[in-house]
């Protein structure tokens, strides 16, 4: 029979509204499996590698902006989620993950697939919490259902993120023959509301009156997902308030509003002067843009951090105030209460990110073929409604570069690795039946193959993989390459090329290696198909960094014509 309190853990979890879990195979945690597998409001998948179902996992709680359950076995396997643990932790996604556990007393004893499973992921988790390992008597499993219920409200809780439920089992594991598995009805949840931060009228006029003192605004959108609300004050600030609002591809806010190239000039000490702000307003988690941070570094501007919680985040070392408040909040009161700024401020922002629209589309007009003319074209190909995950690295670099983006992107920038892309994005095709393109370099990848050893569909799935047989970033760090070393030790020269897999997995696949067979490939990728596609662009990584290095050498001789 299986332990009651895993028997409440699921109902607990689908009364409170997690209707996804991500298992991987284990004798231990049986009693969960068969628990999640035989529950009616939980869709329950399999996925064998216990690094890429976190990934799948994080890439469906990125999407659906709710918990998913993740449940393993106990030992290594427990630490093959971590990767994804972390990511999620810094991009602020729910997760709750579940590790059956040996009883205590088993820990240490030389006995199989023991760790020591208690807060084993540290920091990287909101919270760890341990089951009682036994449910005799009435208090503790009203112990072990409190533990959930509170493990469930603090993942939802602003900032989201993942929190662990470390389960120890005793033997037996598994059911009788014909057993069923009988569900509370009701089982006991507690639930936690959302608060909202309100400034006082006190704070509002302190910064009020602050903003009297600067006439030229800087606004820098962070990483966060599409909200077409927040969309439209912002471009209200631009077009009323002259301030200037900053975009990288991932914060998802990108209008014709908001300067989206920066990178193309942002590294010309020359025009520091016309474009330094005297307050910069930050918002959402990270930003892309290297240039972009350390030009504000070397500002004088003050630096104000809008976020909920009110947790200082000093990114460009400028931080003067914490503004304990909604983005949306804050900015429609910003929208009320702010005069016009400096509109000579502001017109050279947008004087240059005009040149640099207008130069780029010319550039690439006489641009020889390569990775970035490449993936230029096949955005110009993906439909409106795609969502597109990018991986790290030189991928998501170049999707920054080619500025403005009307689809929605995701990005694994809570910890900027290039473990777990190909996962994240089959985690996003569980979610939509809308088309996903995967934009990824061969290191991302070949590194991510098991992203697709499972048994389910994803038809809507559209791969754009980048193959230039080497970490092609590497030639484009000063450091690395000057090095004799660069081709072994940093590019990890390699030779494969997707075929085979494609082979393996039963994908359409097709490789190009000019621009005429890319506009061949490229007139049915898109249209519906019952496997995914995979669309191998193969370049050479010398040629790339040179490609890129021309590209930014005739922008930047446009923009000081």
């Amino acid at each position: 029979m299986i332990l009651q309190s895993v028997v409440d853990l699921v109902a607990i979890c689908a009364k409170k509204g997690i209707q996804n879990a991500i298992l991987s195979p284990g004798s231990r945690c049986a009693p969960l499996t068969l628990a999640f597998a035989r529950h009616p409001q939980i869709h329950s998948r399999t996925i064998s590698d216990e690094r890429s179902a976190a990934f799948i996992a994080l890439g469906m709680a990125q999407q659906l902006e709710e918990p998913v359950a993740l449940a393993c076995t106990s030992g290594s396997a427990a630490l093959n989620y971590y990767p994804a643990v972390a990511e999620a932790f810094f991009q602020q996604i729910p997760l709750l993950i579940l590790t059956a556990d040996r009883p205590a007393e088993w820990i240490d004893q030389y006995d199989g697939q023991t760790i020591f499973q208690p807060d084993v992921y540290g920091k990287h988790v909101k919270g760890s919490f341990q089951l009682p390992d036994s449910t005799s008597n009435s208090d503790q499993l009203w112990h072990s259902s409190r533990i959930v219920n509170e493990a469930i409200n603090l993942a939802k809780q602003f900032p989201a993120g993942p929190v662990h439920i470390n389960i120890p089992l005793r033997e037996p594991f598994y059911p009788e023959h014909d057993e069923k598995i009988e569900f509370p009805a009701n089982p006991r949840v507690f639930n936690q509301e959302h608060y909202s931060v309100q400034l006082s009228e006190e704070s509002l006029k302190r910064l009020s009156n602050r903003l009297q003192s600067f006439s030229k605004i800087l606004i820098v959108a962070g990483q966060q997902y599409p909200n077409s609300a927040l969309q439209a004050v912002l471009d209200q600030l631009s077009k009323e308030k002259k301030v200037v609002i900053i975009t990288d591809t991932i914060s998802n806010l990108q209008s014709e509003q908001t300067i989206s190239l920066h990178d193309h000039w942002l590294g010309n000490s020359s025009l520091r002067q016309e474009l330094e702000p005297e307050l910069i307003i930050s918002f959402g988690k990270s930003v892309i843009s290297k240039s972009l941070k350390l030009f504000l570094r070397k500002t004088q501007a003050s630096h104000w951090h809008v976020q909920e919680d009110g947790k200082a985040k000093d990114t460009f070392q400028r931080l003067s105030r914490t503004i304990p408040s909604s983005p949306s909040s804050f900015f429609n009161w910003l929208a009320i209460t702010l005069k016009p700024q400096n509109q000579d401020f502001q017109n050279n922002w947008i004087d240059l990110e005009q040149k640099a629209k207008a130069a780029l589309g010319k550039v690439f007009e006489i641009t020889e073929f390569g990775e970035y003319s490449a993936l230029a074209f096949c955005l110009s190909k993906t439909p409106l409604l795609s969502k597109i995950h990018v991986a790290n690295s030189m991928a998501v670099r170049y999707l920054n570069l080619l500025g403005k983006r009307d689809q929605e992107v995701s990005c694994n920038r809570g910890t900027s690795g290039i473990d777990g892309s190909n996962s994240t994005a089959v985690g996003c095709t569980f979610t939509t039946k809308d088309t996903v393109t995967l934009i990824t370099g061969d290191m991302a990848f070949f590194y991510d193959r098991n992203a697709f050893w499972h048994n389910y569909a994803i038809p809507n799935l559209r791969i754009i993989l980048l193959n230039n047989h080497a970490g092609g970033i590497f030639r484009l760090i000063d450091g690395p390459k000057n090095q004799p070393e660069l081709e072994e030790y940093f590019e990890t020269k390699q030779k494969l090329t997707a075929q085979h897999l494609a082979t393996e997995y039963g994908f359409f696949y097709s490789k190009v290696v000019n621009q005429e067979e890319l506009e061949a490939s490229l007139e049915d990728f898109y249209k519906d198909s019952l496997h995914p596609k995979i669309l191998e662009i193969e370049t050479s990584s010398p040629d790339n960094a040179e490609i890129l290095k021309s590209v930014k050498g005739k922008i930047k001789l446009s923009l000081e014509n």
